[in-house]
């Protein structure tokens, strides 16, 4: 059983489990196609794009198009979770903590969930017929750190203005289709340096409010999904996520399932389980993209 199970007995005088602060599930499911798998592999098949061929005589030959297939390739990975109730402690305590321990595995789920997210946007996609092409991340779709307004000073900053212009003019240079969904998955410390950015009017910075107490709002075509979860590159400098929705793709084989029950081998202590099966891989080169931004820099507008 868990060692940290003594903080919850009866002389703490709490009629309650409280959980301590974390990230209360997924919160970049919601911008990602998510799609059913079975087996350990699925393989999602691509059609690119053809140019039409002007006719230039009468009765001329039907010209053939050779169109385009490709296919990516998603792994499905296995995650478990599990922790024993001891009769003994439940006698001990004033509640059974059963249901929360259930909503603890679940929300270590989810945050698992958006890790495998996150990684996939920037990792090697497997691609080809047997998914056994490595495609890397695009650099191209990389808003470089020192992204600012013209006449400015180059410096390295945070998220600024002139980064998200940046990122959205990258995704329509590729065509992506303007109605899709477009997400940005920021932490903390970078809504800090965008909400600071003088070049926001007091409308947009309303609009951004929200972002400060961990709520999704909407900007310049974007929704923004506050996660601390986003990594950093080797410089130390965090890699703010962007992409068109159907540009991440999460393969789910086995949703988040829990079971509790007896364990007989261990005193018949209650053991709550949690398991699931998924995976997650970059649908399209063009359709996702990172913006770099300094941790500790402010958002340099002005000359």
């Amino acid at each position: 059983m868990s060692v940290q199970i003594t903080t919850a007995f009866v002389q703490q005088y709490k009629a309650n489990v409280y959980h301590l602060t974390q990230q209360k599930g997924s919160k970049l499911r919601q911008g990602v196609r998510v799609e059913s798998v079975n087996g350990k592999n699925a393989y999602y098949d691509q059609i690119g794009a053809t140019s039409a061929r002007k006719r230039t005589s009468r009765h001329a030959d039907t010209p053939r198009m050779d169109t385009p297939h490709s296919r990516r390739r998603v792994a499905l990975e296995d995650y478990d979770w599990a922790d024993l109730i001891d009769n003994e402690d439940q006698v001990r305590m004033l509640i059974d903590p059963t249901s929360q321990y259930a909503e603890a595995a679940a929300m270590a789920m989810g945050r698992s969930m958006d890790d495998a997210i996150i990684a996939a946007a920037l990792a090697t996609a497997y691609t080809g017929e047997d998914g056994s092409t490595s495609t890397s991340y695009s650099s191209a779709m990389t808003v470089g750190i020192q992204t600012v307004w013209p006449g400015v000073s180059a410096a390295d900053t945070g998220l600024n203005v002139a980064k998200l212009i940046a990122a959205s003019s990258l995704l329509g240079q590729n065509d992506v289709d303007p109605d899709e969904e477009r997400y940005i998955a920021v932490n903390a410390r970078q809504i800090t340096s965008l909400l600071k950015d003088e070049k926001l009017a007091s409308h947009d910075y309303n609009i951004l409010r929200p972002l400060v107490d961990g709520k999704v709002a909407m900007y310049m075509g974007f929704t923004f999904l506050p996660t601390n979860r986003i990594t950093t590159d080797s410089s130390g400098d965090d890699e703010v996520l962007y992409w068109a929705k159907g540009g991440l793709l999460l393969g789910v084989g086995s949703d988040i399932q829990t079971k509790i029950g007896e364990r007989a081998d261990k005193n018949y202590a209650t053991q709550v389980f949690t398991s699931m099966s998924i995976g997650a891989t970059r649908m399209e080169e063009v359709r996702v993209g990172k913006i770099l931004c300094d941790p500790g820099a402010s958002p340099t507008t002005d000359a």
